[in-house]
C-alpha cells in the first residue's frame, strides 16, 4: 500500500520533472519492482511466517557518507543489514510533504507568489527618531565642607537607527564643573558578557548603570512614551527630579548684619553720585638718575571718598599707554602707630589700621600731596572743582600755577676742521647723521643747465720755459659748477697730453676752509687768472657759446669781463681777406687746413653721413675736450658710413691728429657741416 501510494503521488507531478522530482520517481519505481520480484515481503510479519536466508553473508551497514566532485554528500541507505532492500526511509518527511502539496497544482495551476513587501533599512525607518529620558546621578564631594554630595541632572538619548546612546548634562553658567556631553554617542554595554542596552531595557523609575555611574531615570518626553506604549511596554509612573541641596541653599537670601552708624552712606551716595573733582598734578623726579617730570590727573569721587590717579600720555612719548597709575580706592592719610609695619602690598587696609583718610579738603591747588610714596604737586583743577571749593570751603580763587620749565638753549653744532679730502659738503654729512647721505642737489638747476658747458683756452703761468707753450682747455659745467681741464697733445713736445684735472669744484684761493667759495662762470673771461690747486692759468680765448652766454647773462659778469668779450668780438669782425692773410702769415698749416675743409665740403655735398656727426663725437667726449681716441674715432666713422678711405679724408685725419692716439674732431666735423 505504501509503495502504490508513493507511485500514485509520483504520477501526479505536472510538466517536466526536475532533478528532485526525477529522484522521487526513481525511488517509487524501485519500490514497485521490489514488490513484484520479492513476494516474501507481502507475508505478515508473524512467528512462523518469516524465513532466514542462509545465503546472506554481508551483515554490514550501508555507507551513507561519500564525496562527489570533491564535496561531502549524504546518501540515503537503500539496503539494510544482510543486503535486504529497505522498504522505508526512501523518502524523507519533507519530500513526502512536497509530494502531497502538488495535487492542487493540476486543478488550479501553479499558485501565484504574493508580492514581497518593500524593504526599509533601519537607518531610514528610524532616522531622527530619538528616545529622551530625564535622569540624574549622585556625585560625592569629599573636598568640601559645605556639601557632601551633589545631584547632577542629565538627559539620556537613545537613537533607534543604530541602538546607540549618549548622556548630556545641561550647561549651568558659572558652575565651575565641566559639563556638556558626558558620554559620547555609542553602543553601551549592560553586563560583562558584552550585551548592549536596547530600548526594551529602558523605562521610567529604573536605575541605569553606565561605566560605573548609576543614573536614575525619572521621566521621558511624549514621543518616547508613545513609542514604548506602541511596542507593548508598560511604563512606570514618572518621578520627581531630585534637586541639588547646595544649589537650593545658594538660592536662599543671604543674611546681612548691618551695624547702625551715625554717618549715612546712602545719603552721600545719592547726593554726590557722578560728581568727581578733577585735579591736574605733576610728579617731579628730575633729582634722581634718568628722572623726569610727568603729568597726572587725580580724580576724587565725592560719592565714596575714593581716589584715582591717571597718567597723561603724549604722542610719541615712548611709554606704554597704560591708563591708570593707581586704581580707584580710599587712600589712608594717617595710620595707627602699630600699623606702620602693616603689609599693605598683601592685605587691604581697614578702618582699624587708619586714623584718618584723605578727604576733599586735603586736595588744594598749589600744595604738594604725598600718595603711596610719591609727592604730587597740584597746579590746576577743572571749573566744577573750583565751584565746589567755593561753595563748600569758601575758597573763591584757585589760580592756575605755571609748571612749565624753560628748555635750555640748543647746543650749536660745530663742525670739525676740514681734513682736505673730498668736498667740504660731503665731509660735513658725516657729522649730521650716523649713516651719511649725499648732499642734496639743485634739481631745477640740473635740468635747466643740462649739457651746457663753457669752454675756455688757457695757458699755464710758469717760470719754466717749456710750460709757457702748453695750452689747456677749461670746461665749466653749468649744471654742477664743476671744472675739468684737458691738455691737447702736441706732437714732439715731450709732454703727454690728456686729462689734466677731472670734474671737481675748485675753491678760490685765500678763502676760509669752513666756508669755501668756489669758482663760478663770472670768474672766467679773457685775461682772467685762475688758480687751480697751486697752478696759475691765464684765460686766452673762449668759444662762441661762451660769448652768447655772457651776452644773455650780462648781469652776472663784471665790466672788465664784458670789455674782454667786446675786444674778442671786434677781432672776430675783421674782414675775411685780412684775417686769412694774417692767419696764413702766422701759420701756413692753418691755410692748408681751411682749403682742405672747403674742398671736402664740395666733394661730400650730398653725402648722408653729415647728419648728427657732431652729437656722436660728443657722446664719447665726456670731458668736452674736443679730442677722442683713435679707435673710438674710426668706430664712430664706421657707424656713420664716413668714407675714411678717401684720399681727402685721410689727409684731413692726418692734419687733425695730435700726439699719439688723439684726434681733434672739431676741425674734422667742420668738413661735414653745411
Amino acid at each position: 500500500m505504501e509503495s502504490g501510494e508513493a507511485r500514485r503521488r509520483c504520477l501526479l507531478l505536472p510538466g517536466q520533472p526536475g532533478a528532485h522530482q526525477q529522484r522521487l520517481l526513481e525511488v517509487a519505481a524501485a519500490a514497485a519492482a521490489e514488490m513484484v520480484t520479492n513476494p516474501v515481503h507481502g507475508l505478515p510479519f508473524l512467528p512462523g511466517s518469516s524465513f532466514t536466508d542462509s545465503t546472506k553473508t554481508a551483515f554490514h551497514r550501508s555507507q551513507t557518507l561519500g564525496y562527489r566532485n570533491g564535496y561531502a554528500v549524504i546518501r540515503h541507505p537503500t539496503v539494510g543489514i544482510g543486503g535486504d532492500r529497505l522498504q522505508y526511509n526512501q523518502l524523507s518527511q519533507a519530500e513526502l510533504d512536497e509530494l502531497a502539496n502538488k495535487a492542487p497544482v493540476l486543478t488550479y495551476g501553479q499558485p501565484r507568489k504574493a508580492p514581497t513587501s518593500e524593504f526599509i533599512p533601519a537607518h531610514v525607518a528610524f532616522d531622527k527618531k530619538v528616545l529622551k529620558f530625564n535622569a540624574y546621578f549622585q556625585e560625592d564631594v569629599p573636598t568640601s565642607t559645605e556639601e557632601h554630595y551633589r545631584i547632577r541632572q542629565v538627559n539620556i538619548y537613545y537613537y533607534l537607527e543604530d541602538d546607540s546612546m549618549c548622556v548630556i548634562e545641561p550647561v549651568v553658567e558659572n558652575s565651575g564643573i565641566p559639563q556638556g556631553k558626558l558620554i559620547k554617542r555609542q553602543q553601551l554595554t549592560k553586563n560583562d558578557v558584552g550585551d548592549h542596552y536596547h530600548w526594551k531595557d529602558l523605562n521610567r523609575g529604573i536605575n541605569l548603570t553606565i561605566y560605573g555611574k548609576t543614573f536614575r531615570l525619572v521621566d521621558c518626553d511624549r514621543f518616547t512614551q508613545e513609542f514604548l506604549e506602541s511596542q507593548g511596554i508598560e511604563l512606570n509612573p514618572p518621578e520627581k527630579m531630585a534637586l541639588d541641596p547646595y544649589t537650593e541653599l545658594r538660592k536662599e537670601p543671604v543674611r546681612k548684619y548691618v551695624t547702625p552708624s551715625d554717618f549715612d552712606q546712602l545719603k552721600q551716595f545719592l547726593t554726590f553720585d557722578k560728581q568727581v573733582l578733577r585735579f591736574y598734578a605733576i610728579w617731579d623726579d628730575t633729582d634722581s638718575m634718568f628722572g623726569e617730570c610727568r603729568h597726572y590727573i587725580i580724580h576724587y569721587y565725592l560719592m565714596d571718598d575714593t581716589v584715582e590717579i591717571r597718567e597723561v600720555h603724549e604722542r610719541n612719548d615712548g611709554r606704554d599707554p597704560f591708563p591708570l597709575l593707581m586704581n580707584r580706592q580710599r587712600m589712608p592719610k594717617v595710620l595707627v602707630e602699630n600699623a606702620k609695619n602693616f603689609p599693605q602690598c598683601v592685605l587691604e587696609i581697614s578702618d582699624q589700621e587708619v586714623l584718618e583718610w584723605y578727604t576733599a579738603k586735603d586736595f588744594i591747588v598749589g600744595k604738594p600731596l604725598t600718595i603711596l610714596g610719591r609727592t604730587f604737586f597740584i597746579y590746576d583743577c577743572d571749573p566744577f572743582t573750583r565751584q565746589y571749593y567755593k561753595e563748600k570751603f569758601g575758597m573763591p580763587d584757585l589760580p592756575r600755577i605755571g609748571v612749565t620749565k624753560q628748555e635750555p638753549p640748543p647746543v650749536k653744532q660745530e663742525l670739525p676742521p676740514y681734513n682736505g679730502y673730498g668736498l667740504v659738503e660731503d665731509s660735513a654729512q658725516n657729522c649730521f647723521v650716523l649713516i651719511p647721505k649725499a648732499p642734496k642737489k639743485d634739481v631745477i638747476k640740473l635740468l635747466v643747465n643740462d649739457n651746457k658747458v663753457l669752454r675756455y683756452l688757457a695757458k699755464l703761468e710758469s717760470p719754466i720755459l717749456e710750460d709757457k707753450e702748453r695750452r689747456f682747455i677749461f670746461s665749466y659745467f653749468l649744471a654742477t659748477d664743476m671744472i675739468s681741464i684737458f691738455e691737447p697733445p702736441v706732437r714732439n713736445s715731450g709732454i703727454l697730453g690728456g686729462k689734466f684735472l677731472g670734474r671737481t669744484k675748485v675753491v678760490k684761493p685765500f678763502c676760509p676752509v669752513d666756508n669755501p667759495i668756489y669758482y663760478g662762470p663770472s670768474d672766467f673771461y679773457i685775461g682772467a687768472v685762475v688758480e687751480v690747486f697751486g697752478h696759475r692759468f691765464i684765460i686766452l680765448d673762449t668759444d662762441e657759446y661762451v660769448i652768447k652766454y655772457m651776452q644773455s647773462n650780462a648781469d652776472q659778469y663784471s665790466p672788465e669781463a664784458l670789455a674782454s668779450i667786446q675786444n674778442r668780438v671786434q677781432k672776430t669782425d675783421v674782414p675775411a681777406p685780412e684775417l686769412e692773410n694774417k692767419q696764413a702769415t702766422e701759420n701756413p698749416s692753418v691755410q692748408g687746413l681751411e682749403t682742405l675743409i672747403e674742398t671736402i665740403q664740395m666733394h661730400l655735398k650730398d653725402h648722408s653721413c653729415k647728419d648728427n656727426i657732431h652729437e656722436a663725437f660728443q657722446i664719447y667726449d665726456k670731458e668736452a675736450s674736443g679730442y677722442v681716441d683713435r679707435e673710438v674715432f674710426f668706430k664712430i666713422c664706421d657707424s656713420l658710413n664716413v668714407p675714411v678711405d678717401d684720399s681727402l679724408i685721410k689727409e684731413l685725419i692726418r692734419m687733425c691728429t695730435h700726439g699719439e692716439g688723439k684726434i681733434n674732431y672739431y676741425n674734422f666735423v667742420r668738413a661735414f657741416s653745411n
